[in-house]
């Protein structure tokens, strides 16, 4: 396994963001003593909800509501979640995970990418 240096990890990453379609912006993080109801994000070009997830190398992707069978979807639009754990048994964060390598079965879910499911105004 290399270890790349700060700059070219993120020439690399941002060539898989790019490749990915995982442009979107981070989710921003509520204050602490924030009570308020934090709605889902709106796409800004249909205005459908998104969930906005992490990605495995550090950039940010915008997912569909909802899971599709993979034969469904076609495959540069396939994602899955994958859930970390600390320590503990306990999910500290869940990561978007592109589906590649090894082709999912047809009746196995996956959660498209958003741009697959937009339609602008």
């Amino acid at each position: 396994m290399a270890k790349l240096c700060e700059s070219c990890w993120n020439s690399l990453a941002n060539e898989m963001a790019e490749a990915d379609g995982a442009t979107a912006a981070p989710r921003p993080e509520p204050h602490p003593d924030d009570v308020s109801w934090f709605e889902p994000p709106t796409c800004p070009e249909c205005g459908a909800l998104i969930r906005v997830y992490p990605t495995n190398y550090d950039r940010w992707v915008s997912l569909d509501m909802v899971e599709l069978p993979a034969k469904d979807v076609p495959e540069r639009f396939r994602w899955r979640l994958t859930k970390l754990t600390g320590r503990s048994h306990i999910v500290t964060e869940i990561v978007a995970v592109r589906v590649r390598g090894i082709d999912p079965l047809p009746g196995d879910p996956v959660v498209p990418a958003h741009r697959m499911m937009c339609v602008p105004d």
